[in-house]
C-alpha cells in the first residue's frame, strides 16, 4: 500500500501530464520558420480586395461550411489558410448587421505547422477544418474586458503559462487564449483536458498569441488582435469560427 505522500506525488504527475497535454495541443516548438505577416496583405478572406457579391454569406466559404453556421452567430472569426500544407493564414472577424456581413478586422496568422485537415489527430500538426463554436476564453493575463458579464467568460491562471523548457519565443504563447469548441465540453476553462470524443481526436485547440510560426493545430494572432477578439467578442452574438484552407472553405 503507498504512503500518502507517494499516492499525492502520482496525482500530481498526472495533473502536470494532462495539462502538459492541452499545451502540446495548441503550442510548444512544433513550428518553424520567421514571422512574415507584415509582407502578407490583407484581403477580404477570399483572396480577393473586392467585397462579396452576396453579402449575407461569408466570403469565400461554400455551401457545405456555410450552411453549418448557426442562424443565430452574428459574430464569425473566419480562419482563411494560404494552402492545405502552409501554416500562414489571414483573420477576418466579421459581424452580422441585420442579413448582411461586414468585415471588421483582419490580421495575418498562423495554423497547424503541416497545414490542415477534415480529419484531425492528436499530434498530426494540422489544425482542424470545420465550423465551431467559441464559448470560454482565459490565459496567464487578467481579462482585458474585465467588466462584470461582458465579453466570454474568462479563466486567469499561471496554469496557462507555457513551460520554461520551451524556447523563450513560446514563453507567451498562453497569455491570451479563446477555447474553440473542437472536442472539448463547453462552460469549462480552455485548459480542462476532457476529451468527449476521446483522447485520439485530439483537444486543446485554441486561439492564442502569435510566436512567429506555425502552431501544433491552433490558431495564433497577435497580441493586439486577441485583446480585441476578447473584448469584442459576445456570447449574445454567438461567436464561431470558420476555420480552414482556401480550397476546403470553398468546397
Amino acid at each position: 500500500m503507498r504512503s500518502g505522500g507517494a499516492r499525492r506525488t502520482a496525482v500530481a504527475a498526472a495533473a502536470l501530464g494532462l495539462l502538459l497535454t492541452v499545451l502540446a495541443a495548441c503550442g510548444g516548438p512544433a513550428g518553424h520558420g520567421t514571422d512574415d505577416s507584415a509582407n502578407r496583405p490583407a484581403d477580404d478572406g477570399a483572396g480577393r480586395s473586392g467585397a462579396t457579391a452576396d453579402p449575407t454569406r461569408i466570403p469565400g466559404v461554400g455551401d457545405r461550411l456555410q450552411r453549418r453556421i448557426p442562424a443565430g452567430a452574428r459574430q464569425v472569426v473566419a480562419v482563411y489558410g494560404d494552402g492545405r500544407d502552409s501554416a500562414d493564414s489571414t483573420v477576418v472577424l466579421y459581424t452580422k448587421q441585420g442579413s448582411a456581413w461586414h468585415r471588421a478586422r483582419s490580421w495575418a496568422a498562423h495554423n497547424g505547422t503541416k497545414g490542415w485537415t477534415t480529419d484531425h489527430r492528436e499530434n498530426d500538426r494540422r489544425s482542424p477544418v470545420g465550423v465551431f463554436t467559441l464559448s470560454d476564453a482565459g490565459g496567464v493575463l487578467p481579462d482585458p474586458d474585465p467588466a462584470p458579464g461582458a465579453g466570454l467568460p474568462y479563466t486567469r491562471s499561471d496554469a496557462f503559462a507555457a513551460p520554461r523548457w520551451w524556447a523563450k519565443s513560446y514563453w507567451h504563447d498562453f497569455d491570451y487564449v479563446i477555447a474553440i469548441d473542437y472536442n472539448r465540453v463547453k462552460g469549462t476553462p480552455p485548459n480542462d483536458p476532457t476529451r468527449p470524443e476521446g483522447a485520439a481526436k485530439g483537444g486543446g485547440i485554441w486561439l492564442h498569441m502569435d510566436h512567429g510560426s506555425g502552431t501544433s493545430a491552433c490558431v495564433s494572432l497577435p497580441k493586439p488582435a486577441m485583446e480585441y477578439l476578447l473584448r469584442t467578442l459576445d456570447p449574445d452574438q454567438h461567436p464561431v469560427v470558420v476555420m480552414g484552407d482556401r480550397a476546403h472553405l470553398k468546397a
